[in-house]
């Protein structure tokens, strides 16, 4: 059964699905164990994808990058998730910081700080939730002071992208007032003195994906790497979470499709009381349900894409497509697990993995909750 299939996916975007899911049979699902056990981050399957094109590339053509479309994107992270999740966003965070420069640096930010991330020679990262909370962007405290030509960031940032291993990141910190106009966007080498980062460890899932707790001690940048005028952050922010909450859809897509592949192979499979298991009408119902909640999931975030491309309500629709479809994802890998029965308790079972990773997603770039409160808040009608 495949069922990420080609339907929804616009023409130009195939062959980009083509080479996501060819490099996603070779290198990330065969490695995926190898990766979530140790919790490792899987920096020769990311180098792997940078020369294959199929990481570090979301940026424009004329800095090296795919050219990809918002689609593009979409449809790569459902077959990555659906090969491993942890491996799949180390894959997708390699650009992660340079989608936000992208979106809001000058013509100078872009050529300075883009190319070498197109070319695989550099990862980066997004530095914005603290340890006091995540999806409240107008209560971040980390803050930075102009101080002549340069700013001075302090603070700390928790489950930030990349952390350790990337070369720069983009800090969301405080330089106003609290409030939606008091906070800038930076862009900041991590070998600057006063950052320090720690890999967070011990993880239930997302195992192979590199998340840090970072410290910023006067760490020093040059005013030339705030990206925008001071105080615009929490609106680039804001539009820029549009983008990447279709992407977390697609997280989720590509669980619940690994999830409900793995729970119909096994319940056809395997006997019970000289009986295969999928005859059993319960089992049957599960899976129909199951496959009920991910057609929905999938026909909305695919329809969200659209009109998030063409700017038709984003907020809205990225908001809808994040909760319905990282909802699904956590629903059907249960139902998954369920009928896996004592096999599903076992972590080195894939169903198992699955399961463990499907939690996040509703919970990154804006928990399920606050996404209802945005799309209530940002309806088409209202």
């Amino acid at each position: 059964m495949d069922l990420l299939s080609e339907a929804p996916i616009p023409d130009a975007t195939l062959d980009t699905k083509a080479a996501a899911r060819e490099f996603a049979s070779e290198h990330v699902r065969p490695r995926s164990a190898e990766f979530d056990a140790p919790g490792e981050y899987p920096l020769e399957v990311v180098q792997e994808a940078q020369s294959a094109g199929i990481a570090g590339v979301y940026v424009p053509e004329e800095h090296g990058g795919a050219g990809w479309t918002l689609a593009d994107r979409l449809a790569v992270v459902e077959e990555l998730f659906r090969a491993d999740g942890g491996i799949g966003l180390a894959l997708q965070l390699v650009d992660f910081g340079a989608k936000v420069v992208t979106m809001t640096g000058s013509p100078d930010q872009q050529a300075e700080w883009l190319p070498p991330v197109a070319a695989g020679d550099e990862i980066s990262g997004l530095a914005a939730t603290e340890p006091a909370g995540g999806s409240d962007l107008a209560g971040m405290t980390t803050t930075a002071h102009r101080d002549g030509d340069e700013y001075v960031l302090d603070g700390e940032k928790y489950w930030t992208s990349n952390g350790v291993v990337a070369d720069w990141i983009v800090v969301y910190a405080q330089t106003g007032e609290p409030g939606h106009e008091g906070y800038s966007l930076f862009v900041v080498p991590t070998d600057t003195p006063g950052y320090d980062a720690d890999a967070i460890t011990d993880k239930m899932g997302l195992r192979a994906s590199q998340q840090a707790r970072i410290t910023l001690d006067s760490v020093r940048v040059p005013a030339a790497n705030r990206l925008g005028p001071e105080g615009s952050g929490f609106y680039q922010l804001a539009s820029f979470f549009n983008y990447g909450r279709i992407a977390v859809a697609g997280h989720g897509i590509g669980l619940a499709a690994a999830a409900l592949e793995t729970a119909w192979e096994y319940v056809h499979d395997r006997e019970l009381y000289d009986e295969p298991v999928a005859e059993k009408q319960t089992v049957r119902h599960q899976l129909v349900e199951a496959r009920e909640e991910f057609g929905a999931a999938r026909a909305l975030t695919w329809q969200a894409c659209d009109h998030v491309m063409a700017d038709e309500h984003p907020a809205f629709w990225a908001s809808l497509a994040k909760s319905h479809a990282t909802r699904a994802a956590e629903n059907i890998a249960q139902t998954a697990v369920q009928l896996h029965g004592g096999e599903g308790l076992r972590e080195q079972n894939r169903v198992n993995r699955i399961y463990r990773d499907a939690k996040y997603p509703s919970i990154y770039e804006g928990a399920n909750a606050v996404q209802r409160d945005l799309a209530y808040g940002h309806w088409p009608e209202a």
